[in-house]
């Protein structure tokens, strides 16, 4: 495997310290930037990083299960094939990426955590050419993450069906996991304004995530994870056709999870009329792993307009499917493929 090396801020070695050197809990997080390991107070890039300036770069959010790395060949698959799609030289090896992310985790003390790896078009001058960017940022995070109230997991989450549509393929491709996030955030702002506007104070009933639709009316996804529904024993997910980002943990429930529980996944277009009437609905996410969803509430600007309830929690093949999840990522056999 390739050597990677990093300054490390107040130490004189150049190489990353042994698992005896590891910060304390109660130490800054180290962050890898751009070829040092930073505490991060000081982790910083620059103000012409083109990342910051148009979005211009690409990210993977990947869970840290027992000290491995879950799914991490295919998450380095899809980042630097997202990287081919916008035409952007990483600079790094795919081995020297891995590295770089295991040692962040060493660094860390992180035993069951989440990376986020950001690479950044880098820096470069006003204008939006991305060729004036001589050379790419990798930034590298390892740290811990809570979407959602545990209280969730096993009540069901209620979402809103967001009134703005998924960016449409033709325009942004969804599949292509970019920096710029903003059609989600501005759907995932829908849930967030509407549970204030609703007075809801209660963890369990919060409205933190949404459905988003096509411009053309079928079900796409979340604002950050996938969708799958569940009729008479039967699941069904949307195609990637549709504008979505192909998820490492839905592919991870399509081919591999429910094979094991005998269970199998279709994927076609549908309607959320089709969501409204299903027997179980949830969702997936490198960071919100499997969620159930209990009711969806429509809006109109802000002006609540109906509820939908799907289930009273959890439903049972959406329970077995996440207690196998479980099995799986707390076993010493978590999959790094």
């Amino acid at each position: 495997m390739t050597s990677i090396t990093s300054d490390i801020v107040g130490s004189k070695s150049t190489t990353l310290p042994k698992s005896t050197a590891n910060p304390t809990p109660t130490r800054e997080p180290l962050i890898w930037v751009n070829g040092k390991m930073l505490p991060k107070s000081q982790a910083s890039i620059s103000v012409f990083d083109h990342g910051l300036l148009y979005g211009d770069g690409i990210f993977e959010g990947i869970r840290i299960y027992n000290g491995k790395i879950f799914k991490l060949q295919q998450h380095m698959d899809r980042l630097y094939d997202c990287a081919d799609k916008i035409f952007l030289d990483i600079g790094v090896s795919r081995e020297e990426m891995i590295q770089i992310q295991r040692q962040c985790v060493q660094a860390n003390n992180i035993v069951n955590g989440y990376i986020r790896l950001v690479v950044t078009r880098g820096e470069g001058s006003l204008g939006l050419n991305p060729y004036q960017c001589p050379k790419a940022g990798v930034i590298c995070i390892a740290d811990t993450i809570s979407l959602f109230k545990p209280v969730m997991y096993e009540s069901g989450m209620r979402v809103v069906l967001a009134n703005r549509p998924k960016t449409p393929i033709d325009c942004l491709d969804p599949r292509v996991k970019t920096l710029n996030y903003l059609n989600n955030i501005m759907a995932k702002c829908e849930a967030i304004h509407l549970s204030k506007k609703l007075g809801i104070t209660t963890p369990e009933d919060q409205l933190l995530e949404v459905i988003m639709l096509s411009t053309d009316g079928k079900v796409s996804e979340g604002s950050g994870d996938n969708i799958f529904v569940i009729k008479d024993g039967k699941i069904f997910t949307p195609p990637s056709e549709v504008g979505i980002l192909e998820g490492i943990t839905r592919r991870f429930v399509k081919d591999e999870l429910c094979p094991m529980l005998g269970l199998s996944v279709e994927e076609k277009l549908f309607t959320i009329e089709e969501v409204y009437d299903a027997d179980e609905v949830f969702l997936t996410g490198s960071a919100a792993e499997m969620i159930a969803v209990r009711e969806v509430l429509t809006h109109d600007n802000l002006k609540h307009t109906g509820t939908h309830t799907i289930s009273d929690g959890e439903g049972p093949i959406t329970n077995r499917l996440r207690m196998k999840f479980r099995e799986i990522v707390t076993s010493d056999n978590v999959p790094e493929d």
